[in-house]
Formats: structure tokens, C-alpha cells, sequence
């Protein structure tokens, strides 16, 4: 059967059209005269035998028949504008959209993003980094990286390995703490999570713990870390995403123990299948981690 030729001028006046509800402003985009966006909205109007618009004295008003056909068009230019550049430069690009806590970005995955450049050159990674809360098909991602217990309505999510949390501070701060009932006397930095610090010291022993168990509330490891670094207080976050601080002496961990109260997850919606992009990142930070953890991570 033979396909309908799609008069794709027309078709990028309607969707142009639609977006500004005007005429002039496509026109202006689309780099034409306001009377050619017209006239190829028309053509289109008699080829589908249907208005579109409405055309008022200020203005377009989109039918429901518009309205319908939008929706189709835009994913269409946009499934077209990603694949003319994948295609840039003569050489097919896979996109690789993909989101992590911030946490886990800095402290884990950037260290080790090198490697999978290198063995997958015809992937771009486009990494956007979040504090756990992420819409992913709003945002258009192939796969995001969270902390918590792996349940997440309409995501599959995988474990990558669990992130236990312990107090880390400034090292002079250190030098003052001989038990856990040490750190009544400090400030304690957590996060949003307000159960973090009860489950710790009941970790610890300490059957009373500090009346007020925390100063300041952030909503970003990252930050809640500069602040310890800085002599704040006493941080309670996981070591393994602050190795290169504990490495280098900015922070050290007074304790050995540890609350644990989730792990990393890749996760990914369950109503889109994972491409090529996705299925090699996958495939790559399962290494990585075994790599790093063997396979009881």
C-alpha cells in the first residue's frame, strides 16, 4: 500500500502555529512571511478536510481536532530532531539520558564515567543530577539512580549496593569524641530523612540519645558534607560515597558503626523497554560494582 505523501511544511506550520497560537509568532520562528504560515496551514486544513483553528480577531483558537493532532506532531519533530543529531558528524550517536542522586554522581559514578566514554564511544551520557525525588518521564530519562528501599511505583528497579551511614567530621571535631554518647555535646547535620540519627545511635547502644539530635537539615549530601569539612558538626552519611575526603584527611569516620537504612538502585520505567544505550550503561555499572564490591555488594 502506498504511504500518503505528509506535507511536511504544513505540518511544521500547524505544530509551530499551535505552540504560539498565532500566525506572526510561528511565522517569526519558522523564518517565513505570516501569509505562508497561513496558506500551509490551510493546504493542510483541505487535505485532512477539517479546521484546525479557529481564527479569531486576536489570534488562534485550536479545535479539538487540533488539539488531537498536536500531541502526534511534536513527538514526531522531536523523534526527528534527536535522530538528525545522533546522525551529526557522519557517525550514528546513541543518547544516553540519565539522572542519579547527586550523592552517588560525585562521590561514585563520575570517578569511574571515564571508563565507560572510553569503551562506548558512540554514547553521549547526559547525566542530570537529583536528591532522590525525579519524575522520570516528565524529565525524559532512560534510567535514574536513587537511594532508598527499591519500591517506586511503575519503576523495575535494580540494587546496585547498599550505602550504610556513619558520623563523619572535620578531623579536630574528631579528636573530642571518644564514645557515641560524645556526640551530645556537637551539632548534628543530617539530611531530610528525620529517622537517620534515632536508628544510628540505636545502632551505637545508646539508649538515650542527645533531646536534640541534629542542627542544621539539608537536603544534599553534598552540601551537609562541606559543612562538616568546614568544622559545623557532625555529619551521618555514607563513607563509601566520601572516600576521596576520607582519603585525603578532610573528614574521618570516629566510629566503625554503621545504620543502615537503604541501598542505591538503578531504576527505569517498566512501561518503556531499555535501548541500546541504556542496556550497555547497565551492563557497565554492574561490573563496575562488582568490580569494586565483588557480588555481595
Amino acid at each position: 500500500m502506498t504511504r500518503p505523501y505528509l506535507p511536511l511544511n504544513a505540518l511544521r506550520a500547524f505544530e509551530a502555529s499551535a505552540r504560539h497560537l498565532s500566525f506572526t509568532r510561528a511565522a517569526d520562528e519558522l523564518n517565513v512571511t505570516q501569509a505562508a504560515v497561513s496558506h500551509q496551514v490551510k493546504l493542510l486544513e483541505e487535505r485532512l478536510g477539517t479546521a484546525l483553528f479557529k481564527r479569531l480577531p486576536r489570534g488562534l483558537m485550536i479545535t479539538a481536532e487540533g488539539e488531537a493532532l498536536l500531541p502526534v506532531m511534536r513527538d514526531a519533530f522531536d523523534r526527528m530532531a534527536d535522530m538528525l543529531e545522533r546522525l551529526e558528524g557522519g557517525k550514528v550517536r546513541d543518547i544516553l539520558n540519565v539522572g542519579a542522586v547527586g550523592t552517588f554522581a560525585v562521590g561514585w559514578l563520575l570517578p569511574r564515567l571515564a571508563r565507560f566514554q572510553a569503551s562506548h564511544p558512540q554514547i553521549e551520557v547526559r547525566l542530570s543530577t537529583h536528591n532522590n525525588r525525579v519524575d522520570m518521564a516528565i524529565e525524559g530519562l532512560d534510567g535514574a539512580i536513587r537511594f532508598g528501599d527499591g519500591a517506586w511505583h511503575g519503576l523495575e528497579a535494580q540494587r546496585l549496593f547498599a550505602a550504610p551511614l556513619s558520623p563523619l567530621c572535620a578531623p579536630r571535631l574528631a579528636a573530642s569524641l571518644e564514645t557515641p554518647a560524645d556526640l551530645a555535646r556537637h551539632s548534628l547535620l543530617r539530611s531530610y530523612r528525620e529517622n537517620e540519627w534515632p536508628h544510628w545511635f540505636a545502632a551505637a547502644g545508646v539508649s538515650r540519645p542527645p533531646a536534640r539530635t541534629h542542627g542544621v537539615t539539608f537536603d544534599s549530601s553534598l552540601a551537609m558534607m562541606e559543612a562538616a569539612v568546614q568544622g559545623a558538626g557532625v555529619a551521618l552519611a555514607p563513607p563509601r560515597m566520601f572516600a576521596r575526603q576520607l582519603g585525603s584527611g578532610e573528614i574521618v569516620q570516629p566510629f566503625e558503626i554503621h545504620a543502615a537504612l537503604g541501598s542505591y538502585w538503578l531504576t527505569r520505567l517498566k512501561s518503556r523497554p531499555p535501548g541500546f544505550a541504556m542496556q550497555a550503561f547497565e551492563t557497565w555499572l554492574f561490573d563496575e560494582v562488582r568490580l569494586a564490591y565483588g557480588e555481595a555488594a
